[in-house]
């Protein structure tokens, strides 16, 4: 345990001393006030840790004591939710080790595994069965999480900070209030979430106080949110029952729009971030993200390679049979999905492995695949072209089978200029296509109309639906906002998979689990067994059945899958389940209630949006 320790602050003393940030522009108008907070947090932070670590040095046979410990995590969670936004973007592999997610964590292509430390773990830790026994585990965590919260300081040691990097943490902070705490994501069993952002909001209205000073009257409609935010979270302070809709739209979301103005207005912008878009009002707005698979630059020649794109979609000659097309399996009047358990093969009398997805937001993610094996959309498709079960296409035939047609030939000219049509094949056409199945997905649905403004878009039981998906069943914490997905806020820049525990049909009585090891297949880590990319859920009203292998046929089978704890819940024998295995304890009318808000996630019909010929 003390090897462990000691190799821990080791390496954050290396950082402490290597470190130091810096940026363009060179005025101050908060650096000094922001820098004072941060260490007043630091000394309030350190305080809350020598109380954890007495409380869980006091652990005992009385189930008391085990409150009193949960307490005092809550406490230091709070305190640390005061300088979240600093740390994390001044120091992000520190934010690592403070506040981990408590799994174990692949780092890829190394496949060195990190162990799950920090106030997570320790959450998890202290809702074990049974605390006491884990008590040496415990302590180890906490005198860690000490031992470096007294460093912190040395954090500052050289540093070089300005104000558009202080007014860029608190934007990213914004979004992170905005989708990760309200629902809980890194304290669902303690649920002091909402707690958590009222600390926050509150360090950001400090840390910008220096910045409204000196411009008050273009601060003031953000000052008045934030004033207002503070108000509302100090009065609704229970989890579960949480309004997050009126939240979001009431506060947290104009916060987002009115913060973008004032610091376009300060002259201030800077974006270090690759994907997020700040012209974007909030990250609910449809171009809340860059699109990193964008195509081109040139609009007309962008057009051109969508229709290029689209037109090869329905194209059988694709295929080495000339039976196939994408669209056969991926079937715009089924949101490009196909409602089968698992689409025929092109082997006589046999199905593929696994479940058709949806192609709609398929390009809101880091990886492609349910395995995600690889990167992005054009080698999904260069992987099925050539897959003899999926088309069996040809590279060598491909240019002068299809490339060549008559009819594509505008649209090639226009879509690739300066190449010479005989030279093109499988690049040039996996190019146009993700180029078509980029643009799937219209964030039109009457949840996305109720965000902008229609009070009338939502019914008020898929509100509490919405409600209930970002807080007290949890959905959030995987499908995540504004996609619902994988893709992990604030920065967006992972896409996470989850060990679910999935069964091979939806009799829960008899349960079998799925012999699918997903992503254990491609890296032999145990902790990737039966791991699987978390998909989309909008549109999911129209894409049954789910899951990886198309195992649940109606949506209530999957919130009730979840209710019961996934596989580990079902009693199945699921080793490294990421899915916690407790209940959710939903009523029935709740279950209904999700069930309506992911209804509300429906665009409108793809055939009305120009996707089928």
């Amino acid at each position: 345990m003390k090897k462990t320790i000691a190799v821990i602050i080791a390496v954050l003393g290396f950082a402490f001393l290597s470190l130091k940030v810096s940026g363009p522009g060179d005025s101050s108008i908060g650096v000094d006030h922001t820098l004072r907070s941060f260490k007043t947090g630091v000394d309030d932070f350190i305080k809350t840790n020598e109380q954890l670590y007495v409380a869980i040095d006091g652990i005992n046979a009385d189930s008391a004591s085990v409150l009193t410990a949960r307490k005092a995590l809550k406490d230091c969670r709070r305190s640390y939710k005061r300088i979240a936004f600093f740390t994390s973007y001044f120091f992000p592999s520190e934010t690592r080790f403070y506040n981990g997610a408590p799994k174990f964590e692949v780092e890829e292509p190394t496949l060195e595994l990190v162990e799950p430390m920090g106030l997570q773990q320790i959450e998890a830790l202290l809702f074990e069965d049974d605390v006491l026994a884990g008590k040496s585990d415990l302590l180890v965590q906490s005198e860690a999480m000490l031992t470096s919260a007294k460093d912190m300081h040395a954090l500052l040691f050289g540093i070089k900070i300005n104000d558009a990097q202080i007014l860029e943490s608190v934007r990213i902070e914004l979004i992170r209030i905005t989708t990760l705490y309200i629902s809980g994501y890194d304290a669902p069993m303690l649920k002091s979430g909402i707690t958590e952002t009222l600390e926050a909001t509150n360090a950001l209205q400090n840390v910008l106080k220096p910045y409204f000073n000196a411009n008050p009257e273009l601060g003031k409609p953000l000052e008045k949110l934030l004033s207002g935010s503070e108000i509302y979270l100090n009065a609704h302070q229970d989890f579960d029952s949480f309004d997050r809709m009126q939240f979001l739209t009431r506060f947290a979301l104009p916060i987002q729009k009115e913060f973008g103005d004032f610091v376009s207005k300060l002259g201030l912008v800077i974006n270090t971030t690759p994907y997020l878009n700040y012209e974007a009002p909030h990250i609910y707005s449809r171009n809340a993200l860059k699109n990193w698979d964008d195509h081109g630059t040139d609009s007309v020649q962008k057009k051109a390679l969508v229709d290029l794109g689209r037109t090869l979609f329905f194209d059988k000659s694709l295929s080495g049979n000339a039976s196939t097309s994408c669209a056969t399996c991926h079937q715009p009047g089924n949101y490009f999905a196909d409602q089968l358990q698992k689409s025929p093969s092109l082997v006589r009398d046999s199905v593929l492995r696994r479940n058709t997805p949806t192609l709609m937001y398929a390009v809101w993610q880091h990886s492609q695949f349910w395995d995600g094996r690889v990167a992005n959309l054009q080698d999904q498709i260069h992987n099925v072209f050539l897959n003899p079960l999926e088309m069996n296409g040809n590279a060598a035939e491909l240019n002068g089978n299809v490339l060549q047609k008559e009819e594509y030939k505008k649209l090639i000219n226009t879509s690739f200029p300066g190449k010479n049509v005989q030279d093109l094949g499988i690049s040039e056409a996996s190019e146009a296509l993700a180029a078509f199945v980029k643009q799937l997905g219209t964030m039109d649905s009457p949840f996305d109309q109720y965000v902008a403004g229609d009070q009338t878009a939502l019914t008020d039981r898929q509100v509490s639906g919405f409600n209930l998906f970002m807080g007290k069943a949890q959905c959030g914490t995987c499908h995540f906002p504004p996609f619902f997905n994988s893709l992990l806020p604030p920065l967006f820049d992972i896409s996470e998979v989850e060990v679910l525990g999935v069964p091979v049909h939806d009799d829960f009585e008899k349960p079998e689990l799925d012999a699918d090891l997903g992503r254990f297949d491609l890296y032999k880590m145990r902790y990737y067994k039966g791991a699987f990319k978390t998909p989309t859920v909008r549109n999911a009203a129209k894409t049954a059945p789910y899951m990886h292998n198309g195992s649940l046929k109606t949506l209530a089978k999957v919130i009730d899958f979840y209710n019961k704890g996934g596989g580990k819940g079902l009693k199945l024998p699921v080793e490294d389940q990421t899915l916690s295995a407790n209940a959710l304890n939903l009523t029935e009318r709740e279950s209904e209630d999700i069930i309506l808000f992911l209804e509300s996630l429906t665009d409108s019909k793809p055939e009305n949006q120009n996707f089928s010929n």
